[in-house]
Protein backbone atom coordinates (compact mmCIF):
# COMPACT_ATOMS: atom_id res chain seq x y z
CA UNK A 1 0.00 0.00 0.00
CA UNK A 2 1.05 3.61 -0.55
CA UNK A 3 2.73 5.30 2.40
CA UNK A 4 0.73 8.45 1.70
CA UNK A 5 -1.49 10.20 -0.83
CA UNK A 6 -1.47 13.94 -0.18
CA UNK A 7 -1.28 17.16 -2.21
CA UNK A 8 2.28 18.32 -1.57
CA UNK A 9 4.88 16.99 0.86
CA UNK A 10 6.81 20.27 0.62
CA UNK A 11 4.07 21.94 2.71
CA UNK A 12 5.21 20.00 5.78
CA UNK A 13 7.06 22.86 7.56
CA UNK A 14 3.91 24.99 7.67
CA UNK A 15 1.91 22.04 8.99
CA UNK A 16 4.53 21.29 11.63
CA UNK A 17 4.30 24.87 12.86
CA UNK A 18 0.51 24.51 13.27
CA UNK A 19 0.85 21.21 15.12
CA UNK A 20 3.49 22.60 17.48
CA UNK A 21 1.23 25.57 18.27
CA UNK A 22 -1.75 23.44 19.28
CA UNK A 23 0.49 21.05 21.21
CA UNK A 24 1.57 23.96 23.40
CA UNK A 25 -2.12 24.56 24.19
CA UNK A 26 -3.20 20.96 24.82
CA UNK A 27 -1.76 20.06 28.25
CA UNK A 28 -3.88 16.94 28.83
CA UNK A 29 -2.70 15.36 25.59
CA UNK A 30 0.88 16.34 26.39
CA UNK A 31 0.57 14.48 29.68
CA UNK A 32 -0.84 11.43 27.91
CA UNK A 33 1.96 11.59 25.35
CA UNK A 34 4.58 11.52 28.12
CA UNK A 35 2.83 8.55 29.71
CA UNK A 36 2.44 6.72 26.39
CA UNK A 37 6.10 7.19 25.50
CA UNK A 38 7.02 5.34 28.71
CA UNK A 39 4.33 2.63 28.64
CA UNK A 40 3.82 2.04 24.87
CA UNK A 41 0.26 0.71 25.46
CA UNK A 42 -0.54 0.60 21.73
CA UNK A 43 2.60 -1.26 20.67
CA UNK A 44 1.78 -3.51 17.72
CA UNK A 45 -1.75 -2.10 17.38
CA UNK A 46 -3.01 -0.72 14.07
CA UNK A 47 -5.30 2.32 14.30
CA UNK A 48 -7.32 3.79 11.40
CA UNK A 49 -8.51 7.33 12.02
CA UNK A 50 -10.95 9.52 10.09
CA UNK A 51 -11.33 12.91 11.77
CA UNK A 52 -11.17 16.46 10.39
CA UNK A 53 -7.53 16.52 9.40
CA UNK A 54 -6.17 19.71 10.87
CA UNK A 55 -3.56 20.49 13.52
CA UNK A 56 -5.39 19.29 16.63
CA UNK A 57 -6.28 15.97 15.02
CA UNK A 58 -2.68 15.63 13.83
CA UNK A 59 -1.45 15.97 17.39
CA UNK A 60 -3.92 13.30 18.53
CA UNK A 61 -2.41 11.02 15.88
CA UNK A 62 1.09 11.76 17.13
CA UNK A 63 0.09 11.03 20.73
CA UNK A 64 -1.30 7.64 19.72
CA UNK A 65 1.81 6.96 17.64
CA UNK A 66 3.95 7.87 20.66
CA UNK A 67 2.12 5.06 22.45
CA UNK A 68 3.26 2.61 19.78
CA UNK A 69 0.23 2.71 17.47
CA UNK A 70 0.72 2.17 13.74
CA UNK A 71 -1.47 4.98 12.42
CA UNK A 72 -3.36 5.24 9.13
CA UNK A 73 -5.04 8.62 8.79
CA UNK A 74 -7.61 10.29 6.57
CA UNK A 75 -10.05 13.20 6.82
CA UNK A 76 -13.77 13.19 7.54
CA UNK A 77 -14.90 16.06 5.30
CA UNK A 78 -13.77 17.07 1.82
CA UNK A 79 -13.21 20.70 2.85
CA UNK A 80 -11.71 20.30 6.33
CA UNK A 81 -8.38 18.69 5.46
CA UNK A 82 -5.47 21.12 5.69
CA UNK A 83 -2.88 20.05 3.14
CA UNK A 84 0.10 21.35 5.10
CA UNK A 85 -0.96 19.43 8.20
CA UNK A 86 -1.41 16.23 6.16
CA UNK A 87 2.05 16.82 4.72
CA UNK A 88 3.58 17.25 8.18
CA UNK A 89 2.20 13.88 9.31
CA UNK A 90 3.36 12.19 6.13
CA UNK A 91 6.83 13.74 6.46
CA UNK A 92 6.98 12.26 9.94
CA UNK A 93 6.46 8.78 8.52
CA UNK A 94 2.73 8.37 9.14
CA UNK A 95 0.33 6.80 6.64
CA UNK A 96 -1.85 9.68 5.40
CA UNK A 97 -4.51 9.68 2.70
CA UNK A 98 -6.33 12.99 2.35
CA UNK A 99 -6.34 16.33 0.62
CA UNK A 100 -8.41 19.49 0.62
CA UNK A 101 -11.40 19.72 -1.74
CA UNK A 102 -11.37 16.05 -2.70
CA UNK A 103 -13.97 14.80 -5.15
CA UNK A 104 -16.51 12.34 -3.71
CA UNK A 105 -14.60 9.56 -5.49
CA UNK A 106 -11.26 10.68 -4.05
CA UNK A 107 -12.72 11.03 -0.58
CA UNK A 108 -14.15 7.51 -0.74
CA UNK A 109 -10.83 6.14 -2.02
CA UNK A 110 -8.97 7.77 0.85
CA UNK A 111 -11.39 6.28 3.38
CA UNK A 112 -10.74 2.83 1.94
CA UNK A 113 -6.98 3.40 1.81
CA UNK A 114 -7.05 4.22 5.52
CA UNK A 115 -8.66 0.83 6.13
CA UNK A 116 -6.45 -1.16 3.77
CA UNK A 117 -3.77 -2.07 6.29
CA UNK A 118 -6.27 -3.94 8.46
CA UNK A 119 -6.91 -1.86 11.60
CA UNK A 120 -7.45 -3.22 15.08
CA UNK A 121 -9.01 0.01 16.37
CA UNK A 122 -11.05 2.61 14.46
CA UNK A 123 -11.41 6.26 15.45
CA UNK A 124 -14.21 7.82 13.42
CA UNK A 125 -15.91 11.19 13.05
CA UNK A 126 -19.27 10.90 11.33
CA UNK A 127 -19.18 7.18 10.67
CA UNK A 128 -17.61 6.97 7.20
CA UNK A 129 -14.92 4.47 8.20
CA UNK A 130 -17.48 2.31 10.00
CA UNK A 131 -19.88 2.51 7.07
CA UNK A 132 -17.24 1.33 4.61
CA UNK A 133 -16.06 -1.37 7.02
CA UNK A 134 -19.60 -2.74 7.26
CA UNK A 135 -20.38 -2.52 3.54
CA UNK A 136 -17.41 -2.66 1.18
CA UNK A 137 -14.68 -4.00 3.51
CA UNK A 138 -16.41 -6.59 5.67
CA UNK A 139 -13.34 -8.81 5.19
CA UNK A 140 -11.52 -6.62 7.73
CA UNK A 141 -14.10 -6.93 10.53
CA UNK A 142 -12.56 -10.03 12.21
CA UNK A 143 -9.36 -8.11 12.94
CA UNK A 144 -11.09 -5.08 14.52
CA UNK A 145 -11.24 -4.97 18.32
CA UNK A 146 -13.64 -2.00 18.27
CA UNK A 147 -13.70 1.72 17.78
CA UNK A 148 -14.62 5.19 18.97
CA UNK A 149 -17.02 7.72 17.44
CA UNK A 150 -16.35 11.42 17.86
CA UNK A 151 -19.53 13.22 16.88
CA UNK A 152 -23.30 13.32 17.38
CA UNK A 153 -24.11 12.41 13.78
CA UNK A 154 -21.83 9.39 13.91
CA UNK A 155 -23.40 8.14 17.14
CA UNK A 156 -26.86 8.50 15.58
CA UNK A 157 -25.71 6.31 12.68
CA UNK A 158 -24.19 3.76 15.05
CA UNK A 159 -27.36 3.49 17.12
CA UNK A 160 -29.35 2.97 13.92
CA UNK A 161 -26.93 0.18 12.94
CA UNK A 162 -27.23 -1.41 16.38
CA UNK A 163 -31.03 -1.27 16.23
CA UNK A 164 -31.00 -3.01 12.84
CA UNK A 165 -28.52 -5.64 14.01
CA UNK A 166 -25.95 -4.39 11.51
CA UNK A 167 -23.21 -3.28 13.93
CA UNK A 168 -20.54 -5.97 14.11
CA UNK A 169 -17.98 -4.41 16.46
CA UNK A 170 -18.12 -2.57 19.82
CA UNK A 171 -18.10 1.22 19.41
CA UNK A 172 -17.55 3.71 22.22
CA UNK A 173 -19.79 6.80 21.93
CA UNK A 174 -17.07 9.35 22.69
CA UNK A 175 -19.45 12.16 21.71
CA UNK A 176 -21.71 11.29 24.64
CA UNK A 177 -18.97 11.60 27.27
CA UNK A 178 -19.53 14.56 29.60
CA UNK A 179 -16.05 15.91 28.88
CA UNK A 180 -16.88 15.86 25.18
CA UNK A 181 -20.42 17.06 24.49
CA UNK A 182 -20.76 19.46 27.43
CA UNK A 183 -17.69 21.41 26.32
CA UNK A 184 -16.74 20.51 22.73
CA UNK A 185 -20.30 20.62 21.37
CA UNK A 186 -21.40 23.63 23.37
CA UNK A 187 -18.39 25.91 23.89
CA UNK A 188 -16.29 24.65 20.98
CA UNK A 189 -19.05 24.80 18.39
CA UNK A 190 -20.41 28.00 19.87
CA UNK A 191 -17.12 29.83 19.42
CA UNK A 192 -15.90 28.26 16.18
CA UNK A 193 -19.16 28.74 14.27
CA UNK A 194 -19.18 32.48 14.92
CA UNK A 195 -15.46 32.72 14.30
CA UNK A 196 -16.11 31.29 10.83
CA UNK A 197 -19.17 33.39 10.05
CA UNK A 198 -17.50 36.60 11.14
CA UNK A 199 -14.17 36.02 9.40
CA UNK A 200 -15.85 34.93 6.15
CA UNK A 201 -18.50 37.67 5.98
CA UNK A 202 -16.75 40.55 7.81
CA UNK A 203 -20.22 41.56 9.03
CA UNK A 204 -21.47 42.51 12.47
CA UNK A 205 -23.63 40.05 14.40
CA UNK A 206 -25.19 42.54 16.82
CA UNK A 207 -28.80 43.49 15.97
CA UNK A 208 -29.16 40.72 13.40
CA UNK A 209 -31.85 38.07 13.58
CA UNK A 210 -30.14 34.67 13.87
CA UNK A 211 -32.20 31.53 13.24
CA UNK A 212 -30.78 28.32 14.71
CA UNK A 213 -32.08 24.94 13.58
CA UNK A 214 -32.25 22.61 16.57
CA UNK A 215 -31.47 23.03 20.25
CA UNK A 216 -29.09 20.22 21.10
CA UNK A 217 -25.73 20.84 22.75
CA UNK A 218 -24.14 22.34 19.63
CA UNK A 219 -27.10 24.63 19.02
CA UNK A 220 -27.12 25.71 22.67
CA UNK A 221 -23.56 26.92 22.27
CA UNK A 222 -24.29 28.65 18.97
CA UNK A 223 -27.33 30.40 20.45
CA UNK A 224 -25.48 31.43 23.61
CA UNK A 225 -22.62 33.00 21.65
CA UNK A 226 -25.00 34.70 19.19
CA UNK A 227 -26.85 36.25 22.11
CA UNK A 228 -23.56 37.37 23.63
CA UNK A 229 -22.67 39.08 20.35
CA UNK A 230 -25.92 41.03 20.46
CA UNK A 231 -28.02 39.02 18.02
CA UNK A 232 -31.74 38.42 18.40
CA UNK A 233 -32.02 34.64 18.40
CA UNK A 234 -34.80 32.42 17.06
CA UNK A 235 -34.71 28.66 17.62
CA UNK A 236 -36.58 26.04 15.61
CA UNK A 237 -37.17 22.61 17.17
CA UNK A 238 -39.15 19.39 16.85
CA UNK A 239 -38.66 18.31 20.47
CA UNK A 240 -41.10 20.02 22.88
CA UNK A 241 -38.76 19.64 25.87
CA UNK A 242 -35.87 21.30 24.08
CA UNK A 243 -38.22 23.99 22.79
CA UNK A 244 -39.16 24.80 26.40
CA UNK A 245 -35.47 24.97 27.29
CA UNK A 246 -34.87 27.43 24.45
CA UNK A 247 -37.77 29.63 25.59
CA UNK A 248 -36.55 29.60 29.18
CA UNK A 249 -33.04 30.44 27.98
CA UNK A 250 -34.52 33.62 26.53
CA UNK A 251 -34.96 32.77 22.85
CA UNK A 252 -37.94 32.94 20.52
CA UNK A 253 -39.18 29.57 19.29
CA UNK A 254 -41.17 29.02 16.10
CA UNK A 255 -41.32 26.76 13.04
CA UNK A 256 -38.68 27.30 10.35
CA UNK A 257 -41.35 28.42 7.89
CA UNK A 258 -42.24 31.33 10.19
CA UNK A 259 -38.60 32.11 10.93
CA UNK A 260 -37.51 32.06 7.27
CA UNK A 261 -38.62 35.63 6.36
CA UNK A 262 -37.19 37.03 9.63
CA UNK A 263 -33.66 35.69 9.68
CA UNK A 264 -30.49 37.44 8.59
CA UNK A 265 -28.25 34.48 9.41
CA UNK A 266 -29.30 30.82 9.54
CA UNK A 267 -27.31 28.08 11.29
CA UNK A 268 -28.43 24.45 11.32
CA UNK A 269 -27.05 21.90 13.80
CA UNK A 270 -29.44 18.96 13.98
CA UNK A 271 -27.83 15.87 12.43
CA UNK A 272 -30.89 15.54 10.18
CA UNK A 273 -31.42 16.44 6.53
CA UNK A 274 -33.40 19.22 4.77
CA UNK A 275 -33.77 21.52 7.74
CA UNK A 276 -33.77 24.39 5.25
CA UNK A 277 -35.62 23.60 2.02
CA UNK A 278 -36.67 25.56 -1.06
CA UNK A 279 -39.95 26.36 0.66
CA UNK A 280 -37.97 28.21 3.32
CA UNK A 281 -35.46 29.72 0.88
CA UNK A 282 -38.16 31.37 -1.21
CA UNK A 283 -39.43 33.19 1.89
CA UNK A 284 -36.02 34.52 2.98
CA UNK A 285 -34.94 38.14 2.73
CA UNK A 286 -32.44 39.37 0.18
CA UNK A 287 -28.87 38.78 1.37
CA UNK A 288 -29.69 36.12 3.97
CA UNK A 289 -26.70 33.99 5.00
CA UNK A 290 -27.11 30.20 5.22
CA UNK A 291 -24.73 27.98 7.18
CA UNK A 292 -24.61 24.45 8.53
CA UNK A 293 -22.87 23.25 11.69
CA UNK A 294 -23.99 19.61 11.38
CA UNK A 295 -21.59 16.93 10.16
CA UNK A 296 -23.02 16.29 6.69
CA UNK A 297 -23.90 18.85 4.00
CA UNK A 298 -27.56 17.87 3.94
CA UNK A 299 -29.15 20.20 6.49
CA UNK A 300 -29.30 23.06 4.00
CA UNK A 301 -30.76 21.49 0.85
CA UNK A 302 -27.85 22.29 -1.46
CA UNK A 303 -29.13 20.11 -4.28
CA UNK A 304 -32.39 22.06 -4.30
CA UNK A 305 -30.79 25.52 -4.16
CA UNK A 306 -28.49 24.60 -7.05
CA UNK A 307 -31.54 23.50 -9.02
CA UNK A 308 -33.81 26.50 -8.46
CA UNK A 309 -31.20 29.27 -8.58
CA UNK A 310 -31.41 31.40 -11.72
CA UNK A 311 -27.86 32.66 -11.20
CA UNK A 312 -24.88 31.68 -9.10
CA UNK A 313 -21.66 33.54 -8.33
CA UNK A 314 -18.88 33.64 -5.76
CA UNK A 315 -19.52 36.60 -3.49
CA UNK A 316 -16.36 36.22 -1.43
CA UNK A 317 -13.96 33.41 -0.58
CA UNK A 318 -16.00 30.54 0.91
CA UNK A 319 -19.30 32.31 0.12
CA UNK A 320 -21.44 31.35 -2.87
CA UNK A 321 -24.39 33.51 -3.84
CA UNK A 322 -27.58 32.05 -5.34
CA UNK A 323 -30.20 34.20 -7.03
CA UNK A 324 -33.69 32.91 -6.31
CA UNK A 325 -36.55 32.96 -8.85
CA UNK A 326 -38.00 35.91 -6.91
CA UNK A 327 -34.83 37.93 -7.56
CA UNK A 328 -33.43 37.74 -4.02
CA UNK A 329 -29.89 36.57 -3.35
CA UNK A 330 -29.03 33.97 -0.69
CA UNK A 331 -25.45 33.42 0.47
CA UNK A 332 -24.15 29.98 1.49
CA UNK A 333 -20.89 29.61 3.43
CA UNK A 334 -18.65 26.60 2.85
CA UNK A 335 -20.91 24.80 0.37
CA UNK A 336 -23.33 23.99 3.18
CA UNK A 337 -20.68 21.86 4.89
CA UNK A 338 -19.49 22.24 8.48
CA UNK A 339 -19.07 26.00 8.54
CA UNK A 340 -16.68 26.05 11.48
CA UNK A 341 -14.15 23.73 9.88
CA UNK A 342 -14.86 23.73 6.14
CA UNK A 343 -14.38 27.51 6.18
CA UNK A 344 -12.29 28.03 9.35
CA UNK A 345 -9.97 26.21 11.79
CA UNK A 346 -12.50 24.31 13.87
CA UNK A 347 -12.75 24.20 17.65
CA UNK A 348 -10.20 25.86 19.92
CA UNK A 349 -7.21 23.72 20.92
CA UNK A 350 -8.06 23.80 24.64
CA UNK A 351 -11.51 22.33 23.92
CA UNK A 352 -10.19 19.57 21.67
CA UNK A 353 -7.61 18.75 24.33
CA UNK A 354 -10.47 17.36 26.41
CA UNK A 355 -12.27 15.62 23.54
CA UNK A 356 -9.14 13.96 22.20
CA UNK A 357 -8.05 12.91 25.68
CA UNK A 358 -11.38 11.08 25.90
CA UNK A 359 -10.59 9.54 22.49
CA UNK A 360 -7.18 8.32 23.66
CA UNK A 361 -8.53 6.77 26.83
CA UNK A 362 -11.51 5.22 25.03
CA UNK A 363 -9.19 3.64 22.46
CA UNK A 364 -7.13 2.27 25.36
CA UNK A 365 -10.35 0.94 26.93
CA UNK A 366 -11.16 -0.89 23.67
CA UNK A 367 -7.66 -2.37 23.62
CA UNK A 368 -7.66 -3.44 27.26
CA UNK A 369 -11.06 -5.12 26.86
CA UNK A 370 -10.63 -6.65 23.40
CA UNK A 371 -12.70 -9.76 22.85
CA UNK A 372 -14.95 -9.12 25.85
CA UNK A 373 -17.13 -6.23 24.66
CA UNK A 374 -20.46 -6.73 22.84
CA UNK A 375 -21.00 -5.43 19.30
CA UNK A 376 -23.00 -2.47 20.58
CA UNK A 377 -22.71 1.25 21.22
CA UNK A 378 -20.90 1.59 24.54
CA UNK A 379 -20.92 4.56 26.91
CA UNK A 380 -17.64 6.16 27.93
CA UNK A 381 -16.56 5.06 31.39
CA UNK A 382 -17.28 7.60 34.11
CA UNK A 383 -13.70 7.12 35.29
CA UNK A 384 -12.45 8.52 31.98
CA UNK A 385 -14.62 11.64 32.37
CA UNK A 386 -13.30 12.19 35.89
CA UNK A 387 -9.69 11.68 34.80
CA UNK A 388 -9.99 14.16 31.93
CA UNK A 389 -11.86 16.75 34.02
CA UNK A 390 -9.33 16.46 36.85
CA UNK A 391 -6.44 16.93 34.43
CA UNK A 392 -8.15 19.96 32.89
CA UNK A 393 -8.62 21.64 36.26
CA UNK A 394 -5.01 20.89 37.16
CA UNK A 395 -3.85 22.57 33.94
CA UNK A 396 -5.69 25.71 35.13
CA UNK A 397 -4.27 25.44 38.68
CA UNK A 398 -7.80 25.12 40.02
CA UNK A 399 -8.54 23.04 43.12
CA UNK A 400 -11.92 21.75 44.25
CA UNK A 401 -13.38 20.32 47.45
CA UNK A 402 -13.45 16.62 48.24
CA UNK A 403 -15.92 14.63 50.30
CA UNK A 404 -14.92 13.68 53.83
CA UNK A 405 -15.36 10.00 54.80
CA UNK A 406 -18.38 11.06 56.84
CA UNK A 407 -19.94 12.80 53.82
CA UNK A 408 -19.34 9.76 51.64
CA UNK A 409 -21.06 7.62 54.24
CA UNK A 410 -23.97 10.07 54.40
CA UNK A 411 -24.46 9.96 50.64
CA UNK A 412 -24.39 6.18 50.66
CA UNK A 413 -26.94 5.88 53.45
CA UNK A 414 -30.68 5.56 53.12
CA UNK A 415 -31.78 5.28 56.75
CA UNK A 416 -30.91 8.76 58.03
CA UNK A 417 -33.35 8.94 60.99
Amino acid sequence: MKQYEIRDISLAPSGRQKIDWVKNNMPILRGLEDQFIKDKPFAGVKVSLSVHLEAKTAYLCEVLAAGGADMSVTGSNILSTQDDVAAALAAGGMKVYAWYNATPEEYSRHIEMALDFGPNIIIDDGGDLINMLHTKRTDLIPGVFGGCEETTTGVIRLRAMEKDGALKIPMVAVNDAQCKHLFDNRYGTGQSVWDSIMRNTNLIIAAKRVVIGGYGWCSRGIAMRAQGLGARVIVTEINPVRAIEAVMDGFEVMPMLEAAPLGDIFVTATGCDRIITTEHMLKMKDGAILTNAGHFNVEVDMEAIEKIATEKKEMRKNIMGYKMPNGKWLNVIGEGRLVNIAAADGHPAEIMDMSFAVQCMSALYILNNKGTLPAKVIDVSGEIDIMVATAKLASWDIEIDHLTPEQEQYLCSWNLC
